[in-house]
């Protein structure tokens, strides 16, 4: 019986493929040895790269999305230029026998050469850079409540019964309390006076649960603490300030943007106070 071939059409016929790496990136142009080239990460060996590409009559690349080691050889390459495509590397893994980075790159490049590789999304300059805000500013959320686990940690190795009392130790009651607790008053009955007037637990029972045991070690590791959670309330209000004037410019540079932005709505200070969690 006649064996069936199949023959796949050349789509792209000046491909490269790139298999990206955190120290040098492999580069090939062909199937054949001296098809593949090895490179620097620094912005010199780049732009070797993109002369060595431009050479070699390359118009298209393919490369991996591999971590965040891509992003600056993308923009260069861009730049230069060259049409580039972003793959998934889910799409380049099906090879057979050992793996290497010159068999990697030469089989990104024979894949997209055959037009079996799709780009991945990739969102426009504004979008990117309001995701990176966001992801920091989630990094910073997520410091932060690591910040409070640990001072709850604390405050009850003390004795101070704080999460007891209060729904949110960094509430306004309880970020009162802390912060004259940590600068030496350790009176339970003067700390209760702190207490915000929305608070649900009387004066009373708020001082029967901030009996301090003494523990200097304890309180310093709290204050220490304390002190890195306000720096990272800063760092988000300022995250927060960079977002808000980066929405600010995308909205103000697109007609269609103003026409459905909706400006927020105003409240007076008493009710923006009142409004935060008091216990």
């Amino acid at each position: 019986m006649e064996e069936k071939k199949i023959s796949l059409e050349v789509v792209h016929p000046h491909a490269a493929g790139i298999d990206i790496g955190s120290r040098s990136h492999w580069v090939a142009v062909g199937q054949n040895a001296e098809d593949v080239k090895e490179f620097g990460v620094y912005s010199q060996d780049q732009m070797e790269l993109c002369h060595w590409l431009k050479s070699r009559n390359v118009t298209t690349v393919a490369m991996e999305s591999t971590g965040t080691y891509w992003q600056n050889l993308f923009s260069t390459l861009v730049g230069q230029g060259i049409d580039v495509i972003l793959v998934n590397g889910r799409q380049t893994k099906n090879i057979k026998g050992k793996k290497t980075d010159i068999k990697d790159c030469q089989w990104i490049q024979k894949l997209h050469t055959l037009g079996l590789l799709s780009a991945s999304f990739l969102p426009d300059s504004d979008t990117d850079t309001v995701r990176t805000y966001s992801r920091h500013r989630l990094n910073l959320l997520n410091r932060s409540a690591s910040c409070v686990k640990r001072m709850q940690k604390y405050l009850r190795l003390m004795n101070m019964r704080l999460e007891v009392v209060v729904r949110d130790i960094v509430g306004l009651t309880g970020s009162s309390i802390i912060e004259a607790f940590v600068n030496g008053q350790h009176q339970g009955t003067e700390l209760a006076k702190l207490r915000h007037w929305n608070c649900r637990k009387s004066e009373d029972e708020i001082a029967k649960a901030l009996q301090y045991n003494g523990r200097q070690d304890y309180l310093f590791a709290l204050k220490q603490e304390w002190e890195g959670y306000q720096y990272i309330q800063q760092q988000i209000s300022q995250t927060d300030s960079q977002i808000n004037n980066l929405l600010k410019n995308i909205v103000e540079k697109s007609e269609d943007k103003k026409q459905h932005h909706i400006e927020k709505k105003t409240t007076s200070e008493k009710t923006r106070t009142d409004s935060r969690t008091p216990i």
